[in-house]
């Protein structure tokens, strides 16, 4: 071992950045995240962990003569929605990936 190494610690270190992690993982799989499409006409809501919450549809959409116009505007919101949570995700918990045991060890 190198002169001044201290393992417990390392080891309360680890463990510490593992609970943040968990509390981190836990408030985004609850965090709500909304996307939209069509300038606002169909907005999807979607959680941190990318579970579809909720869908409004304008209905000034609503065409049957035209029903391809808005799946392609509903999976355009749900694709936002998505983007959004993953930038989230990766913005809260970015720095404690990065962070690592490389940074308890350097």
């Amino acid at each position: 071992m190198q002169p001044g190494f201290d393992m417990q610690a390392l080891l309360q270190q680890a463990q510490n950045m593992q609970q943040q992690m968990a509390t981190a993982q836990q408030e985004l799989a609850e965090t709500e995240v909304a996307g939209s499409a069509g300038n606002g006409l169909v907005t999807a809501t979607v959680t941190g962990g990318g579970e579809l919450l909720n869908l409004v549809i304008d209905p000034k959409i609503v065409d049957p003569e035209d029903v391809e116009t808005l799946q392609d505007l509903v999976i355009a919101a749900i694709r936002d929605a998505n983007t959004k949570a993953q930038q989230m995700v990766e913005q809260k918990l970015g720095p404690l990936a990065q962070g690592g045991l490389g940074g308890l060890l350097g």
